[in-house]
């Protein structure tokens, strides 16, 4: 792509743990390329002018001008590891109802009274932003194992109201929801804290079984069956984190105690905003298997993308002489270091 490109811009500006989110999606997505009905859900649209093809990427929405031959937008960019697909084109201009628009403009002079500027300030917005006769293209957008529809604008997010302001979670609970849900009420059996005895010392971790039941269990069952026994860090990178957990002992192994793969955890209170956060490594959205990660910096671009379910108490240290180790250009250490054993005590 040229210099100008939207996309390669957007490329540009992930981060590796991003794009290897996205990286991942994508296999998925291929893999499942020989299905019609699959691919039957996957098109691209051209807007209406016939200058303009929308389709769906690993960074986003592309809007690719046939006229330059570059793609000139990026819709949906920001929207994590989401894999936009199916797509549909609304070009045409609002037709406003005369009565509600009175209504609003009422209900918005008398939000003007003390203690309502809020409430005036949203109907305003609402108002100035849905102009009669005034074209505003929206994209509408399924997005690969979501169960959700996205409907992207030429408009920005507004970042003053972070993302809970605009991403209504209104799914109804699943069967691993419910399951955390009945977990939280018996913390204590998961366990309050665990010791990584590894070939370089112990690291004593506290578990947050009450914020993130589901993985505390994933992880404790685990390291109770002897899963993580003889396991090497075999991802450390020197003012980033050490990762281990994988069988393979490569990054592609591993799974859960259910078999596969299992759901994010986030809580408000559990972020990556200190050294040595104990979370879970993943491949994208709901894919926590087996691998984890203990940061030696505070990484808050992780937050909301991996699961933080403990924090190291005792033998920091420990953390930091594996991750001065010498490594190979896959930031594997050159001599193995390994977890002898995980104790879990309540």
């Amino acid at each position: 792509p040229e210099p100008g490109d939207a996309a390669l811009r957007a490329l540009v500006a992930l981060d590796d743990l991003s794009y290897g989110r996205r990286s991942a999606a994508e296999r998925e997505l291929q893999a499942q390329a020989g299905r019609a009905s699959f691919l039957a859900r996957w098109n691209a649209v051209f807007d209406e002018t016939g200058h303009y093809l929308l389709y769906g990427s690993l960074v986003g929405v592309c809007v690719y001008a046939l006229d330059s031959g570059r793609v000139a937008a990026v819709l949906g960019a920001a929207d994590g590891a989401e894999r936009f697909g199916g797509l549909a084109l609304f070009e045409g201009a609002a037709k406003l109802d005369a009565q509600m628009e009175q209504a609003r403009r009422v209900a918005a002079d008398a939000g003007g009274a003390p203690g309502a500027g809020g409430s005036q300030a949203a109907l305003t917005m609402g108002a100035e932003q849905s102009s009669e006769g005034v074209s505003d293209p929206t994209c509408f957008a399924a997005s690969f194992r979501r169960k959700r529809v996205y409907l992207l604008s030429r408009r920005p997010p507004d970042a003053a109201a972070g993302p809970d302001a605009r991403d209504v979670q209104n799914e109804p609970p699943t069967s691993e929801e419910l399951g955390r849900r009945a977990a939280a009420s018996r913390p204590n059996e998961l366990g309050a804290e665990a010791t990584l005895r590894t070939t370089m010392g112990d690291v004593r971790i506290k578990l947050f079984a009450a914020e993130c039941p589901k993985t505390v269990e994933n992880f404790c069952v685990h390291a109770r069956d002897g899963y993580y026994d003889g396991l090497i860090f075999h991802r450390v990178i020197k003012s980033f984190m050490i990762q281990t957990g994988d069988p393979l002992g490569d990054g592609t192994g591993g799974e859960s105690i259910w078999g596969g793969e299992f759901q994010d955890e986030f809580h408000p209170s559990l972020k990556h905003d200190r050294p040595f956060t104990v979370s879970m490594a993943n491949a994208g959205p709901d894919t926590n298997g087996s691998q984890f990660f203990i940061t030696t910096v505070p990484t808050p671009w992780l937050d909301n993308k991996h699961t933080v379910f403990g924090r190291v108490t005792l033998g920091m240290e420990v953390c930091q002489a594996i991750e001065g180790s010498k490594c190979n250009r896959f930031d594997k250490p050159f001599e193995d270091i390994k977890i002898i054993a995980v104790d879990v005590s309540s």
